[in-house]
């Protein structure tokens, strides 16, 4: 053994079973420990030859070998393997030196030679004999040839031939029979020699031949080659008809003893004959076939040139052609063991895979390197001709699953070969991610008076995870609503995240609240992430209107009292109405479903204030029975109903309690009225001179600038939305007590159906009450026009607690002058 590498010589065709030597001890390995450590032999043949005793480390023939079918031709055969070890992992190379045993015996193509020689031929001329063939190697090839003996022809003491070994004994395999004396064929026209091919093995084998001499006569000069010997260089890829090397033999003999032809000699073996062709008439040797230098570097060719008298004669030369290696065997990348899948929490260094490369070719050519794309957190380690994959850098299941990691093999050849070989590496999951919600917060919107169980939204929320630590489990964190458990209001299914209603909700008892959902995976340890629902109650039309003033019973009436010599337009009464819902169900309307003079009394569709339409008569009649419907605005429109008997009466101050003082006689009123007017027309006269002035200095001041006033005033100019909310704002602001701090917000309500007006609303909340505040005021009413004077009056009204409180309702109806 030298630097982790044994080797063993075992003679070919040993028996199955047969010992070749202890790996453990040859390797200083603990035997016991090779089968813990998964030990086995790698090689890249196809058969297994040796077997390898996990327990005792005792080596030994698995199948018998035979090294001329393994090797050929090659000199020396050897069987190349790798033991692998794991836990740690160790690599050691093995070699098996196949020794030759003579088991093979000398044998010739032929059994029967024919040997034409000329009469007169002078002594020392030369024939060539066939030569035996033996696959052994060494001295258990031909060691010695014999020529048997019979009563004209002797070996080394007959006094015509002689058999000459020098050329044999000099490693050129060239056997020839010398003539030492001319022949005469009167004498002996054939002579019959038993050619004797021995081995050198023990005990020695030999292979026979039968060689006929025929005595003929004339041509008596052999084709001679201008070298004896032809070296070669040739690349192995060279294609099929590559000129390797172009042979020139001359006759000195005339005529058809002079004509050269050229072929392969009996020396040439089979193999090499299908891989060149020598052309009988040029003497061009050709390459016929695929050449490979990994099976052979070098081939001898034997060429014989042969005379065309009548007694052919043959001249003989060798062709040395030495392979060169050509880069033509790509890289071959061995996977040897695979560790797969990876934890994603792998340290960085660990094993996934162990590879072997191999490369058929030599030299620079035989040299491999391995390499895999940069952007993968693996890199490669290299011992020698193996490598391992190892884990570089973090890994992540959530980013890739599994990797396709392409190993790419490159020799060092001229062009450079390259393969590739696909490793699937899986990365196993680990619980590393909590549960992720699909929303940061979800909103919800019931209607009030739902019923039990109802669904009331799903909540969804998703692990990048796989199996147990993907599945999410969804639960509701303790807290209380108004004192009470949040289990009490709703529950969530563990499975599905859907999220059902517990309780039937009210809209005047609770508008919103909010629960915590967690959100918890199955992983070991779990993870888990929380979200919050907002629930919010939306209000249904549920409550009727409930009419505060006047009220009625079902036996009697409200009673008002209108004096007799009421105007067209007296206010008889105002219906008073609150409705417990909210926004657009609390929307008020008052109709006048039934009257005993249907045309002497109208109701305020949004007021529900009642007037008269006309001035009564002296010969009215003296009650009038009336029936008032105040109908909310919800879907579908919930009303109630108020009757009033209006009493017609000389003088109302007589019926009236002292509360009522404050009114005056209709005298009064007339005189009020007229100062008004004329106040009013002082007031209109100033406006409209100042509104002159105004619009007279801007003209000028236009004219000034060659601009004509009527481009940037020509009447009034209609104020945006936005500007009337501001003056809102601004007329509120000061009719605010001083020292109140209020944040206020607009919502902009516009009639529908039989709402004609537009009202801008702003709602004001103080900071310590419990009741909201209303102020009500068109600002859209129609440019120029007269409206009755402010009216004020108070309603009841839900605030937000649910509970019944005073609150200041303040109706302005002034119209809106452009200019305000």
């Amino acid at each position: 053994t030298a630097n982790g590498q044994v080797v063993y010589s075992i003679a070919e065709e040993t028996e199955r079973g047969a010992s070749v030597g202890n790996i453990a001890k040859d390797l200083g390995i603990d035997a016991a420990t090779l089968s813990a450590r998964k030990c086995r032999m790698i090689t890249g043949s196809s058969k297994q030859y040796f077997y390898i005793n996990a327990s005792t480390g005792a080596l030994s023939v698995n199948e018998p070998i035979d090294r001329e079918q393994l090797c050929e031709l090659k000199s020396a055969c050897l069987l190349s393997y790798e033991l692998v070890l794991e836990n740690p992992l160790e690599l050691y190379r093995m070699e098996f030196k196949v020794l030759d045993i003579n088991d093979n015996s000398p044998s010739f193509s032929l059994s029967d030679y024919h040997i034409n020689v000329p009469e007169f031929l002078s002594p020392g001329a030369r024939f060539t004999l066939p030569n035996a063939q033996d696959p052994d190697e060494g001295t258990n090839s031909v060691q010695n040839y014999t020529l048997s003996p019979d009563e004209h022809f002797h070996l080394e003491m007959h006094r015509h031939f002689a058999l000459d070994l020098k050329g044999f004994q000099s490693g050129s395999k060239l056997l020839e029979l010398v003539l030492q004396q001319p022949l005469d064929r009167e004498q002996s026209a054939l002579q019959q020699l038993v050619l004797t091919a021995v081995d050198g093995g023990d005990p020695p084998k030999s292979g026979t031949a039968q060689i006929s001499v025929r005595v003929v006569d004339t041509n008596d000069n052999p084709p001679a080659f201008d070298r004896s010997t032809y070296t070669v260089s040739l690349l192995e890829n060279a294609p099929p008809g590559t000129l390797v090397v172009k042979l020139n033999a001359s006759d000195p003999d005339e005529g058809s003893n002079g004509d050269v032809i050229y072929s392969f000699s009996s020396y040439t073996p089979q193999k090499v004959r299908q891989l060149f062709t020598v052309d009988p008439h040029s003497g061009e040797v050709r390459v016929n076939g695929t050449l490979d230098y990994e099976e052979a570097s070098s081939y001898e060719i034997y060429v014989q040139a042969t005379d065309q008298g009548p007694v052919s004669m043959a001249g003989h030369c060798k062709v040395l052609v030495n392979i060169v290696d050509a880069n033509d065997n790509v890289p071959e990348v061995v996977l040897t063991s695979l560790y797969s899948p990876v934890p994603e929490d792998a340290k960085a260094g660990t094993v996934v895979a162990l590879m072997s490369v191999t490369d058929q070719d030599s030299g620079l050519n035989k040299q491999v390197s391995l390499r895999i794309p940069p952007s993968l957190p693996f890199t490669l380690n290299s011992f020698k001709n193996s490598y391992t994959l190892i884990t570089q850098g973090k890994l992540d299941h959530e980013k890739a699953a599994a990797y396709n990691i392409t190993v790419t093999a490159t020799d060092s050849g001229s062009p450079p070969l390259s393969s590739q070989k696909v490793i699937y590496v899986e990365i196993s999951d680990i619980n590393d991610n909590p549960p992720h919600f699909e929303e940061p917060v979800y909103s919800v919107y019931i209607p009030e008076n739902n019923p039990l169980g109802v669904l009331l939204c799903t909540i969804k929320a998703t692990d990048p995870d796989v199996a147990e630590n993907a599945y999410v489990s969804y639960s509701l964190l303790d807290g209380e609503i108004e004192g009470l458990p949040v289990a009490s209001y709703v529950s969530i299914k563990s499975d599905s995240g859907n999220m059902y209603a517990v309780r039937s909700f009210d809209y005047e008892t609770l508008r919103e609240f909010q629960v915590v959902v967690q959100a918890q995976d199955a992983g070991i340890p779990p993870l888990s992430s929380t979200v919050t629902v907002h629930i919010y109650v939306v209000d249904e039309n549920d409550h009727a209107p409930q009419i505060l003033y006047p009220t009625s019973t079902n036996t009697s009436a409200a009673l008002e009292m209108i004096p007799r010599s009421a105007y067209a337009g007296y206010l008889v009464t105002k219906i008073i109405a609150i409705d417990g819902d909210s926004g657009q169900n609390a929307w008020l309307f008052f109709h006048l479903v039934q009257t005993s003079d249907p045309g002497l009394f109208r109701v305020e569709l949004h007021t529900g204030e009642i007037r008269t339409t006309r001035k009564l008569g002296e010969d009215i009649t003296p009650t009038f029975n009336l029936t008032v419907e105040v109908r909310d605005n919800g879907e579908p429109p919930m009303s109630s109903s108020v009757a009033i008997t209006v009493a017609v009466v000389d003088k109302v101050s007589k019926i009236i309690p002292d509360t009522r003082k404050h009114f005056k006689s209709p005298s009064n009123y007339s005189e009020i009225t007229l100062y008004l007017i004329i106040a009013l027309s002082a007031i209109s006269f100033v406006f409209l001179f100042t509104i002159i002035g105004l619009t007279v200095i801007k003209c000028y001041r236009y004219s000034l600038y060659g601009d004509s006033c009527c481009a940037g005033f020509c009447g009034v100019r209609e104020r945006c939305p936005a500007e009337l909310y501001k003056q809102a704002n601004n007329n509120i602001d000061a009719r605010l007590p001083h020292g109140l701090k209020v944040q206020p917000h607009f919502i902009e309500v516009r009639g529908n159906g039989s709402l004609t007006k537009t009202y801008c609303y702003k709602a004001c909340l103080t900071a310590g009450s419990g009741s909201d505040t209303f102020m009500f005021y068109n600002t859209c009413g129609p440019t120029g026009t007269t409206a009755p004077s402010a009216v004020m009056t108070e309603r009841h009204l839900t605030g937000q607690s649910g509970q019944s409180a005073q609150n200041l309702i303040i109706l302005k109806n002034d119209s809106i002058t452009p200019n305000e």
